[in-house]
């Protein structure tokens, strides 16, 4: 926390305002469209619940389809079976982990020859590096296909001069606890296009009619944020970009703790772009470290180190068995060989030095006894 939240939690209070709606609600979207550039800005519920909210209004149902990115969340392609679509899968590319836009080229090409383009493509911004957005955008442009910026991860991310999450049609932000800053839990949706977003506050209170009595014509959902957790957001952005310096600054220190290491690299940056670093990612070659990722979550949670593995991609998710998966080369999955070899190790904006150097020295132990152990049975 800032230090500022019981401020505004206490103004809601003392001017009775509790329930999903008041001045803290208010404020906060006119804040956080201000912030990101998008010309209006709706607190839900949470991120996912944007999502949701952003297919909804595109009018996606039974029988469409939606491309999402494989490597990421579940909650990125969760709302897509929500509306009864169906999710095709599309690889990341190197360069920012993100999803490939020779990939994407190749399923769009394939889904016009066969009359059956995508409703919507979800373009996930992953651990804060934004994606290849100039060509992601181009490519949907030919087909006049909607773009969703799933941004959960990258608020205060900037592509080419611009926040992450403002390219698209709608941009969605997520608040979740282990977010860069949290309202404990909530989201927000962003887009240029006001009208729709005024629908999106409807849909997301009940989509209730302008009548004095109760009045449903359409089907609603329960996803405004409280005007409670909106003054935690309120006091969280005042300090988003400390965060973000912060977050960088633990990834700094990490990449020079391990510079001299081989086998260790992380997560690029794109050129003209600037990562909030959310998580530090990194990649452990085995075949040089002579560890695996496995070994060194055991090592870490030995002495009480939290780290985890990337993201597992969502095409080998039992949940989307049988789904379509369009690779970033032919026959070569790059979300899965991150899989395989990433863990992201702590990196809350709270972290001390002395936090990271027993990080640091934790694995260190591990990689020089590794390398004493190959060396003896060499």
């Amino acid at each position: 926390m800032s230090g500022k939240e019981r401020y505004y939690i206490d103004q809601a209070f003392e001017t009775n305002w509790i329930a999903p709606l008041g001045p803290n609600i208010d404020a906060f979207e006119k804040q956080m469209a201000a912030y990101t550039g998008a010309a209006d800005a709706v607190a839900v519920s949470s991120g996912t619940a944007a999502i949701h909210l952003s297919l909804q209004l595109l009018g996606i149902g039974a029988g469409d389809t939606v491309f999402c990115s494989s490597f990421t969340f579940v909650a990125s392609a969760n709302p897509i079976l929500y509306c009864g679509a169906e999710p095709v899968f599309i690889d990341s590319e190197p360069d920012t982990w993100n999803m490939s836009p020779d990939a994407l080229r190749r399923a769009l090409e394939d889904a016009n020859r066969q009359n059956n383009l995508p409703k919507a493509v979800i373009v996930v911004h992953l651990y804060g590096q934004v994606s290849k957005m100039d060509e992601l955008m181009e490519l949907c442009g030919q087909y006049d296909i909607p773009v969703i910026e799933d941004a959960a991860e990258s608020l205060g991310s900037i592509y080419k001069g611009k926040q992450s999450g403002t390219f698209g049609q709608f941009g969605i932000y997520s608040f979740n606890g282990n977010k860069i800053i949290t309202t404990s839990g909530g989201g927000m949706l962003v887009s240029d296009d006001v009208e729709l977003l005024r629908k999106a506050r409807f849909l997301a209170t009940q989509a209730r009619d302008a009548a004095a009595h109760y009045q449903h014509s359409s089907l609603g959902f329960n996803y405004r944020m409280s005007n409670l957790l909106a003054g935690v957001g309120r006091a969280q952005l005042e300090v988003l970009d400390e965060r973000v310096a912060a977050r960088r600054a633990v990834y700094e220190n990490y990449v020079g703790a391990f510079a001299d290491r081989a086998g260790i690299s992380f997560m690029p940056e794109l050129n003209e772009t600037r990562s909030n670093r959310w998580l530090t990612a990194v990649l452990i070659d085995e075949k040089e470290t002579n560890v695996t990722t496995s070994e060194l979550l055991d090592a870490l949670s030995a002495v009480n180190i939290e780290a985890r593995p990337l993201w597992k991609p969502l095409h080998l998710q039992p949940l989307f068995q049988g789904t379509r998966f369009y690779s970033h080369l032919e026959g070569i999955s790059l979300c899965e060989r991150l899989f395989q070899s990433g863990i992201c190790l702590p990196s809350g904006s709270s972290m001390t030095v002395i936090d990271q150097v027993r990080v640091v020295d934790c694995m260190n132990e591990l990689f020089d006894k590794a390398a004493i152990n190959s060396a003896q049975s060499a």
